[in-house]
């Protein structure tokens, strides 16, 4: 069977080469009319178009851009926070026709960061010191980093969770709560922290963290901070147990998270108390578990689809300036958050009315 090629197309056509490249990648410069005509002799005799790899080296461009990833793929897909914001992205980036690769920041012979063509990349919530972030920057790829600090040169899309956690444990302290609870991710750490800022590892961790304690660190309030080594319901169970099981338990819990808040709502449903009569319990995030769950969670809401909007844009400027030799400053974008009251909090009890 004869190889069928794009002079194949334009001399069945009646038009030239040029043409029918033409009508694949710059249909902007063909009528409509003859547009048409071309993709439907391409479909009859089975062309589907330019090889992608000889019309990225022609171009000097993949039309890919990556997000590099602290977990594997499927895990990052578990996290509805990470999912919402991976799906923005998807979104704002469809109508500048670059495709997005999921890259896992473990490593093996085969290293994504190192091995797979790409115009750029997001770098999501990874640890600085993450091999596969120094394989991008050695490639020099336009890079945006999200959730954490970024390197000299790149440019970042930071949320205001500083401001986020100290909107929450203001709103406790209104309350009247003056024994709180902190519970903290912290990547493979786990238990009471000795020095509540200690808690937490990891750059949005940590700055939950710092927010709460700008805000607690007053005389009168006696803060518990425990760390949890993954951020799930099953682990914040069983540190909600941890804290709520005494008599002088916390009366308010600062959660890193609403899946870790979920757990903290469990965890004082099986021991008999009620939110927020004997425990409040505040999130961040406002995930779409936030309004699911009952008593409804009071939150930190980060806009996701601002966040991810946002890291698409300095995205593929960044690449456009590394196209066009552009000198100008990357860009640092801080996305706001908002406190949402719900029914998870309310007034600290009266200590004699709880339970011994």
């Amino acid at each position: 069977m004869a190889r069928v090629t794009l002079q194949t197309i334009a001399d069945k056509v009646g038009v030239s080469r040029m043409t029918v490249s033409n009508a694949f990648s710059k249909p902007d410069q063909l009528s409509a009319e003859l547009r048409r005509t071309i993709l439907a002799a391409a479909e009859e005799v089975g062309y589907v178009g330019p090889d992608p790899s000889a019309r990225a080296l022609a171009r000097g461009t993949t039309g890919a851009v990556g997000v590099l990833l602290t977990d594997s793929v499927g895990s990052a897909f578990s996290d509805p926070i990470a999912a919402g914001f991976f799906g923005s992205v998807a979104e704002e980036l469809a109508p500048t026709g670059l495709a997005l690769s999921l890259l896992p920041s473990s490593s093996g012979e085969t290293i994504p960061a190192r091995d797979i063509p790409m115009d750029g990349a997001l770098v999501y919530a990874c640890a600085a010191d993450t091999t596969a972030i120094d394989w991008l920057v050695r490639r020099r790829l336009p890079l945006v980093f999200v959730d954490q600090p970024p390197v000299p040169g790149s440019a970042s899309v930071l949320l205001d969770d500083r401001v986020g956690s100290r909107a929450a444990a203001k709103h406790v302290l209104d309350l009247g709560h003056r024994s709180i609870a902190l519970l903290a991710f912290a990547d493979g750490r786990r238990g009471v922290v000795a020095d509540p800022a200690d808690a937490g590892t990891g750059y949005v961790s940590r700055e939950r963290v710092m927010g709460w304690l700008d805000v607690l660190a007053v005389d009168g309030v006696r803060i518990t901070a425990v760390d949890l080594p993954v951020n799930s319901e099953q682990e914040a169970y069983a540190a909600a147990r941890l804290v709520l099981d005494a008599p002088e338990h916390p009366t308010a819990v600062l959660c890193f998270s609403d899946v870790i808040a979920w757990g903290v709502l469990h965890a004082a449903q099986d021991l008999g108390l009620q939110v927020p009569d004997d425990v409040s319990v505040v999130g961040f995030d406002d995930s779409a578990l936030a309004g699911r769950v009952r008593p409804a969670l009071t939150t930190v809401r980060q806009d996701l689809a601002a966040k991810g909007r946002a890291a698409a844009l300095a995205l593929t400027t960044a690449i456009e300036r590394a196209r066009t030799g552009s000198l100008a400053e990357p860009e640092h974008i801080v996305v706001p958050t908002e406190l949402v009251v719900r029914e998870s909090t309310g007034p600290a009890p009266d200590r004699s009315a709880l339970r011994p």
